[in-house]
């Protein structure tokens, strides 16, 4: 192989006049980073994918349906030639080099004067890996290089030197699995100076922090001991005033039954910075992992996530289940293990179908996964005899029976 020839650069396009030749799926995987870099965007191509197309519509891109014609280039700053026509990418390589236009050839990189790297981003860091005309491996270790990163075994001189300022990060954890928190989460619990963490939130990612990372149980066992909400609030404001980057770690998103707003909330009041960073929320996660698709076409338009904290007829209940007895569609309920028996009677006295199919997951995601499968009339009795105990998401509706045709290896 030759050496790698070329010269690694970074090129501000803000503004700048950039021609993209050509609108398949090269170019729907170029144009997002160019957009994102603030190019002037310019395509010309017949034809676009769907998603191209989508881009032009939104505004982000020009585009003129016709094919390329010399002089295309005039005033551009750098060119893309994309099409699956070498000889449409060789004209647009020649214009490109008698008007000193740096371009892209996708079909034939060394034919073009510029290639573009694998590239990828961390925590401000844009990565671009080159290889010679070899763009696996490019993108095998540009991928290798952003999970050290990532995972903080490859060193980032700039996390020790930019330390978080003070304030709190209100971080959704995903449904259990750590590796479903994401990438922004993950970064800034990294970060932490201290960690406000529920009992549902991935325990795992805890055996990560540093040393002398402060962490503070907040944990809520249904039915058992419960840090106090008040409490919880004072200990994220008292660390964010003491000069301290606080993470409040929360299992799934924080906005799902979380009490999260109403950390933000205290937060707000006592004027403490706070950044949001939503998690996939354990409500359609977890039924996802058990093969039970909370909508799906022909079979649920609908989907209701109701918590399960109080029951039906309840002083304090603000579900309305006559209500939720006459939809077809998917209710999904949170926190409804220990009253199961008494939500699957309010459905049926509301009309649902005794024999509406139903799936609790418990721990899902996790390795203690467990789901059973049954219907309103026997939920109950099926989960007692599995010994499903919380954390449980339940799926009733008919969606509920969708997941039995999947064959699993």
């Amino acid at each position: 192989m030759a050496d790698e020839q070329h010269y690694l650069v970074g090129l501000d396009l803000a503004g700048r006049r950039v021609v993209v030749i050509g609108g398949g799926t090269v170019a729907q995987r170029r144009l997002p980073r160019l957009t994102r870099a603030g190019a002037v965007v310019e395509l010309i191509s017949p034809e676009t994918t769907p998603s191209v197309s989508a881009m032009a519509d939104a505004g982000e891109l020009t585009w003129h349906r016709r094919t390329y014609r010399d002089g295309d280039l005039d005033g551009a700053w750098y060119a893309l030639a994309l099409t699956d026509d070498p000889e449409v990418n060789a004209a647009v390589c020649a214009e490109a080099e008698r008007s000193r236009v740096f371009c892209v050839r996708a079909d034939n990189g060394i034919e073009g004067s510029a290639v573009t790297p694998a590239s990828g981003e961390h925590d401000g860091l844009l990565l671009g890996v080159l290889s010679g005309g070899n763009p696996r491996r490019s993108a095998a270790v540009r991928d290798s290089v952003l999970d050290g990163l990532r995972a903080r075994t490859v060193a980032d001189p700039g996390e020790d030197v930019e330390r978080e300022q003070a304030g709190v990060a209100l971080v959704g954890g995903g449904p259990g699995d750590p590796e479903l928190i994401t990438v922004r989460g993950r970064r800034l619990l990294a970060r932490a100076d201290v960690v406000v963490v529920d009992r549902l939130a991935p325990r795992e990612l805890l055996d990560e922090l540093p040393p002398h990372v402060e962490v503070i149980d907040a944990a809520k066992i249904p039915y058992g001991r419960a840090a106090s909400q008040d409490v919880i609030n004072k200990a994220l404001v008292d660390n964010a005033r003491a000069g301290k980057f606080v993470v409040r770690l929360k299992g799934g998103d924080p906005y799902v039954f979380g009490r999260g707003f109403e950390e933000v909330l205290a937060c707000a009041e006592a004027g403490v910075p706070v950044t949001v960073v939503p998690g996939i929320t354990s409500a359609f996660a977890v039924p996802a992992v058990a093969d039970v698709p909370v909508t799906h076409r022909g079979v649920a338009h609908e989907v209701v996530v109701v918590s399960g904290h109080v029951p039906p007829g309840h002083e304090q209940s603000l579900v309305d289940w006559n209500a939720l007895g006459r939809l077809r569609g998917t209710v999904v309920l949170m926190m409804g293990v220990e009253r199961i028996e008494q939500f699957a009677e309010a459905l049926v006295k509301a009309g649902r179908p005794a024999d509406t199919p139903v799936a609790m997951i418990q721990d899902g995601t996790m390795r203690t996964q467990k789901v059973v499968r049954s219907t309103l009339e026997e939920i109950a009795v099926d989960a007692a005899a599995a010994g499903i105990k919380p954390p449980a998401v339940t799926v009733i509706g008919p969606v509920a029976d969708v997941g039995a045709l999947v064959q699993r290896s």
